[in-house]
């Protein structure tokens, strides 16, 4: 598959790029996506919820009420779960809820992510980013030129560039990685992906591996 270049103008440069069929144009494997975005949210989860049970809230443990003659059952102590102020019966506890998943299950999910982003012809190549200083307004204008401001873009890069990460920052739907940080989630994530001419080279590196 082969994709126009265009400048940060959005004008066209007449160079084109070749897309790796084995990373851009696979099978989409839509199970492997399901685990792979799971695992993914799964991670971010702090997992530290917590309730109190009967056995550590603080009360007296006399006995509320006669053995008998009362017509119900016989009352526990005051920190049961069925009374009020008392401990949570079967509440949360602190838990660990990330999991483990192939790497070649992983590798698969992300490579049928980008494809579908081929196939729909959302992928857009620009000219490699370069910003002296950061400026919002100057990312602002690239996004509108590309015709992505309003297709909640996630634009990757070679390598980590700081003056392009801090002009897209304050764009709330404009979201910036590196090749290496790419994976399933942030690829579904966003409606439209803007790759420079070397994270192209460097994805297909990465995920040819």
């Amino acid at each position: 598959m082969e994709l126009k270049v265009v400048n940060i103008k959005g004008e066209d440069t007449g160079r084109v790029v070749s897309l790796s069929d084995a990373v851009f144009g696979i099978e989409p494997n839509d199970h492997a996506i399901y685990l792979d975005v799971k695992q993914y949210l799964a991670n971010q989860r702090q997992g530290t919820h917590s309730s109190k049970g009967r056995s550590q809230m603080s009360g007296s443990t006399r006995k509320l009420g006669r053995q008998k003659g009362g017509g119900g059952a016989r009352p526990g102590d005051i920190k049961s779960g069925v009374r009020v102020g008392g401990g949570r019966m079967f509440g949360p506890t602190p838990r660990d809820y990330s999991f483990k998943l192939n790497k070649k299950v992983k590798q698969l999910a992300r490579k049928s992510a980008l494809s579908y982003k081929a196939a729909n012809n959302l992928i857009t190549v620009v000219e490699n980013l370069q910003f002296e200083t950061p400026k919002t307004k100057e990312m602002l204008s690239i996004a509108k030129n590309l015709q992505v401001v309003d297709k909640k873009p996630l634009i990757v890069l070679a390598n980590a560039n700081k003056n392009v990460y801090l002009s897209a920052r304050n764009l709330t739907r404009v979201n910036v990685v590196t090749a290496s940080e790419l994976n399933t989630y942030t690829v579904l994530n966003a409606q439209s992906l803007v790759l420079t001419e070397d994270s192209v080279s460097a994805i297909e590196q990465i995920f040819n591996a």
